[in-house]
């Protein structure tokens, strides 16, 4: 089985990947504007994140806008806010359920072994709920570039990166190794010792003259 140490490593980097992913999702920086062509020398910077667009200016002041509707975003932004929602959703299930099967808490009972089962299906979920979000940061990321080579897209409209799509790289990293580690816990079936079968127990009578 996997020891102690293991275990609170794998649910540690797991909790510091959920906050990563929270604050990946909240932050308005998924895309900025790209400072390419005539559009190089400009007073305000645009973000669009999940949920809000943002303009920053010069001055150092920040407008945003919630999203009015969702009807209005495209599929692509969509699917995003989808997939971040239920991995961060998962991978608050995937804590819980190995919290319960850890070896420094006593949830489970004294059984090792279910304990150790739990655990693992803890860190199934995690692994789960991480690759929701490496698949919508994907998506995200694969959008944003195909925008920016398209001959089509007008100058000042092209996006490149934000800071939001690394801190959620960062995040899914944590939840993959923490989730592997919490995996790890599967009990290994022990094999029985086989001992050779003894025709009788030995003699202990001894002939005395």
């Amino acid at each position: 089985m996997a020891n102690k140490g293991m275990q609170l490593l794998g649910f540690t980097l797991s909790l510091l990947g959920l906050i990563g992913l929270i604050i990946g999702t909240i932050m308005p920086q998924w895309k900025m504007s790209a400072y390419v062509g005539d559009n190089i020398i400009t007073a305000v910077a645009m973000y669009q994140g999940l949920w809000m667009s943002c303009a920053f200016q010069s001055t150092g002041q920040m407008q945003c806008k919630v999203y009015d509707s969702i009807l209005q975003l495209d599929s692509a932004l969509q699917a995003t806010r989808a997939l971040m929602v239920v991995g961060i959703i998962l991978t608050v299930m995937g804590l819980g359920v190995a919290s319960m099967g850890m070896k420094c808490t006593n949830c489970a009972g004294d059984d090792k072994a279910k304990r150790a089962r739990i655990a693992m299906t803890g860190g199934i979920i995690i692994l789960i709920g991480a690759l929701c979000s490496i698949i919508a940061c994907g998506w995200f990321t694969n959008q944003i570039v195909k925008d920016f080579y398209n001959p089509f897209t007008p100058v000042n409209t092209k996006y490149e990166f934000g800071s939001a799509i690394f801190i959620t790289w960062a995040g899914a990293f944590l939840d993959v190794m923490g989730g592997i580690m919490l995996a790890a816990s599967c009990p290994k079936g022990k094999s029985s010792p086989r001992y050779p079968k003894s025709s009788g127990p030995p003699s202990s009578s001894k002939e005395y003259v």
